[in-house]
């Protein structure tokens, strides 16, 4: 059966002889529209609806939970797919009232094994397919309200999993994402987030080329991040950013660098100056400069067994200093969710 929250007006009419691209686009909206295949569609004719009800179906991830943050309206929402595994989702608010980011997971876990991340304590489950990244979406959009101007601006590969290790259900599902039949998400405020999988980035810059690239580095130097993130041994930060140039080329898109700061191990005023020689080189040889994102750290673990603590204000603020006396420019992102355990690196899967 073909998932129908997943496929484009053109799969669609593909795959369904009888059924033409309008009338394909016609149903693709309805099925995003109203959750459901209706009985009418206006100008769809009746054999092709019948037609699409007899391959198509539309499953459903269970929702267990629904957290909201008091302090700063951030929801996490945990999924149960059909097989049990526990998937968690997040949903953003955005500075402009009534707009929201969607955080979505792309893997049942995940398999790098980043030591700051509690996803990465998991291990790998499965990957997940294209409709149960986009049901994700669906599960946020169907608590909005769309009377009140609310509704669902990007979304933000940043959940659980290494979308890039997923890469053939991602790019299917960014494309259902930005289809305007479908959820019309505009693809330059979708992201995907690698911790590094270079041929992942250069698919990204060929099949999916509006979307932006944010690279989780870490450390700039390389016997900090092989430590922090083990996939630095397989594919080397040199070997990751060469693929994020090309990307750059490609698409004329600038990558984000994410750095999250963890005290006394990736905050020093060395780390820092490295940095700042790495995106210098990065702008010469991509001929843009990257976006640079300084993550605060957030607990994974209960504060006598958590293996790092957040860097300091004073230090963060100093880290930040440096990068900006080497005219490289970087923001504070604003890590919300913490109190229900659904800020940058929390997500565990945990009901």
């Amino acid at each position: 059966m073909i998932p129908l929250q997943a496929i484009t007006p053109e799969a669609l009419a593909a795959s369904v002889e009888i059924v033409s691209l309008e009338e394909a686009r016609r149903i693709v909206g309805a099925v995003h529209r109203r959750g459901s295949v209706p009985a009418t569609v206006a100008g769809v004719r009746r054999a092709s609806l019948d037609a699409v009800r007899a391959c198509g179906s539309l499953p459903r991830l269970d929702l267990r939970s629904e957290r909201r943050d008091p302090f700063d309206r951030f929801v996490k929402y945990a999924l149960a797919a059909a097989q049990g595994e526990m998937i968690e989702t997040v949903r953003i608010p955005l500075e402009r009232a009534g707009r929201f980011s969607v955080c979505v997971s792309s893997q049942a876990g995940c398999g790098l094994g980043c030591v700051f991340c509690a996803t990465g304590r998991l291990g790998l489950g499965r990957n997940l397919a294209a409709w149960e990244i986009l049901e994700q979406v669906r599960v946020v959009r169907q608590g909005l309200d769309p009377a009140r101007g609310e509704r669902v601006h990007g979304i933000v590969f940043q959940g659980m999993g290494e979308p890039l290790a997923n890469a053939d259900a991602v790019i299917e599902a960014l494309r259902v994402a930005s289809e305007p039949a479908a959820l019309a998400v505009n693809a330059r405020n979708i992201t995907v987030s690698t911790a590094g999988v270079p041929a992942g980035i250069l698919r990204l810059a060929r099949e999916a080329p509006k979307a932006r690239l944010g690279i989780s580095v870490s450390s700039a130097r390389p016997e900090v991040r092989r430590n922090l993130m083990p996939i630095d041994r397989a594919h080397p930060l040199e070997e990751v950013l060469e693929a994020a140039a090309e990307h750059a080329r490609l698409t004329g898109l600038a990558p984000m660098w994410a750095v999250t700061l963890l005290a006394g191990v990736n905050d020093t005023a060395e780390d820092a100056r490295a940095l700042a020689r790495l995106a210098r080189e990065f702008a010469g040889r991509a001929g843009c400069r990257p976006r640079i994102s300084v993550v605060p750290y957030n607990a994974i673990d209960a504060p006598d067994r958590d293996p790092f603590r957040r860097s300091g204000e004073e230090r963060e603020a100093e880290f930040r200093r440096i990068l900006s006396e080497a005219g490289v420019a970087s923001h504070r992102r604003y890590s919300g969710g913490a109190g229900i355990g659904g800020a940058c690196g929390q997500l565990a899967g945990r009901v």
